[in-house]
């Protein structure tokens, strides 16, 4: 290659190197501010009046408790209220009211109710010796509550189209830098098929789009774009590493798409996820019950079965029918008081991952069984409990796992002997890896850390530190832990308790995830094995990762067009 074309060769290679991390600072800035524009305030749907008082109670939510708890979202100071008495929730055909078990009863004009009923204008609802009458919302006159995440109406965010063209532009700059590898710029031949996989995630990201956007007439697809900006870094990652894999992670994101599609549908009623959450309870057992019986030991655990020559890892099917088994709606919940079912089923789930020696996994579902039981009952006991009967069998299997042992004295100790040639290698060699990379990486395809052992999967942060440097690797990590705060923000909002609790729970899930991941690979915690969300090769992996971001999606208010209809099913309106 002459001395020219070697400059401006160079020159590329310094424009890309320093244009993608900037380019993906902008495209985590543009999703989440995105995300926060255009939401309403927090006006009262409807209005509950106190005779006896002569005050007016906001409802605020789609689901809310009534009782004599402070927690409760309608407090009554009524000695004669149960502590969580009833529930008032909406529907698309209207408003109605359960009584959750309560001691006194509810009544709907005069007659005591043993199931949901429906409720209407100027109805009277007593509760204990409480009468509260359903007034209009524009009948209360105080101030709407402003939320601490969302900007109100009147702001202008971000095209979906433009936004969808940011991120199509920084993997044209990814895949022009993979192209353009060390060896590559040696031969003077350019590798285009980087580029050709570049292509088909930014067609497959359109396509998305115009689907749902035209067929669907969703206006948002701000978590689309999120999914498919860190599913496509994943892709262009591993392309070096074997054209294989990176051809079955787009067929797993094609897939995970349709699962994604199809939760958002099945999702839309929160009813209807009740009625065949038992179905899903027995399948996700099932699932857990036939890779203990025919899955095939790798690398210390027996979580895959092998499918036609397709490695396939039920367990991570398993999270996304783990949280629709423990969500649910308010009036749900607050009726089943006790949590024994859900508990049964989570220790089976932990149990069956422990035995099949994915105690990686079991981490995670057990972090996910303590955030569902916090936010379904808010019971401090429950958790205690929970935690130190883990710790008691965390301390058996210390005993009776040695390579899981081994994994622990290593911890801390991977730069020294003789650690750093056995048990903490890979740590050591990826925390090196990762210093080497700087703030701007040495360029796909031109990085060692992927010769590594399961660099495309358990330490494929180093590879992502090393060759698209710290700032990227930051901007993947910050977009996924950032959801957490997203998703705690949408609660307020959601339709449903269900909602609330399942798309925090799948934040939540995300984020263990994403920290067992860096922070064993970095020595920070002990090296589990688990995947980085989207980014680590693993087809199952990445359907599981599109289905858990349908629980987000799904909790946004704009995901499901409310019908332009009463919200009272009365004739009188």
């Amino acid at each position: 290659m002459s001395g020219f074309l070697a400059f401006v060769f160079d020159l590329v290679v310094v424009v890309l190197r320093i244009a993608i991390p900037v380019l993906s600072i902008i495209i985590l800035v543009k999703i989440y501010s995105s995300l926060r524009h255009n939401r309403r305030d927090e006006r009262p749907l409807i209005m509950l009046y106190d005779e006896y008082t002569q005050k007016a109670v906001p409802v605020l939510y789609w689901e809310n408790s009534i009782g004599r708890s402070r927690s409760c979202d309608v407090f009554l100071n009524d000695t004669t209220v149960s502590r969580e008495h009833a529930v008032l929730l909406r529907r698309d055909d209207g408003w109605s009211i359960t009584d959750t078990g309560s001691k006194a009863g509810v009544f709907v004009n005069g007659e005591k109710i043993s199931e949901r009923t429906n409720i209407y204008l100027n109805d009277e609802i007593r509760i204990g010796s409480t009468n509260l009458v359903v007034k209009r919302a524009e009948e209360f006159e105080g101030a709407s509550r402003r939320s601490w995440f969302f900007r109100p109406k009147g702001k202008k965010s971000i095209s979906q189209k433009v936004l969808l063209l940011i991120i199509s532009i920084f993997f044209l700059l990814v895949t022009s830098e993979a192209c353009l590898t060390a060896k590559n710029l040696e031969t003077g031949i350019i590798d285009l098929m980087p580029f050709t996989y570049g292509l088909v995630v930014i067609g497959l990201m359109w396509g998305t789009y115009l689907i749902t956007s035209l067929i669907f007439k969703r206006v948002n697809f701000e978590i689309e774009a999120l999914a498919f900006f860190l599913t496509g870094v994943g892709v262009l990652i591993s392309v070096h590493q074997s054209e294989r894999q990176a051809l079955v992670q787009i067929l797993a994101a094609v897939m995970g798409i349709v699962l994604f599609e199809f939760l958002i549908k099945y999702l839309e009623d929160p009813d209807r996820v009740g009625k065949y959450k038992r179905w899903i309870y027995i399948a996700s057992l099932g699932l857990l019950a036939v890779n203990l019986i025919f899955g095939k030991n790798q690398y210390g655990a027996a979580n895959w079965i092998q499918i036609g020559g397709i490695s396939v890892q039920p367990s991570e099917i398993v999270k996304v029918g783990f949280i629709i088994v423990g969500a649910g709606s308010l009036d749900q919940l607050q009726t089943k008081k006790n949590l024994l079912g859900f508990i049964i089923f989570s220790a089976l789930c932990v149990g069956a991952l422990a035995l099949m020696g994915d105690f990686g996994t079991a981490l995670i579902f057990f972090a996910t069984f303590l955030l569902l039981s916090f936010m379904r009952s808010g019971d401090f006991k429950t958790l205690v409990l929970a935690v130190t009967s883990a710790v008691f069998a965390s301390t058996i299997v210390l005993r009776f796992k040695p390579y899981i042992s081994e994994r622990f004295k290593a911890w801390g100790h991977v730069f020294e002997e003789p650690y750093v040639w056995d048990t903490g290698f890979q740590q050591a060699r990826t925390l090196i890896y990762c210093a080497s990379g700087g703030l701007f990486g040495v360029g796909i395809g031109n990085g060692f850390c992927k010769k590594l052992f399961a660099s495309e999967s358990d330490i494929v942060i180093g590879v992502v530190c090393e060759e698209m440097g710290i700032i990227v690797t930051l901007v993947l990590a910050i977009s996924l832990g950032a959801l957490v705060f997203y998703a705690r923000a949408i609660t307020t909002r959601s339709r449903s308790t269900f909602y609330s609790i399942s798309a925090c729970c799948a934040a939540g899930l995300l984020v263990v995830q994403l920290s067992l991941n860096i922070f064993g690979a970095t020595d920070i915690l002990p090296l589990t094995g688990v995947t980085f969300p989207f980014i680590s090769a693993g087809g199952s992996s990445m359907i599981s990762c599109w289905g858990l971001f349908a629980f987000i999606k799904a909790a946004d208010e704009r995901t499901y067009a409310v019908r332009k209809q009463s919200l009272f099913a009365s004739s009188e309106v």
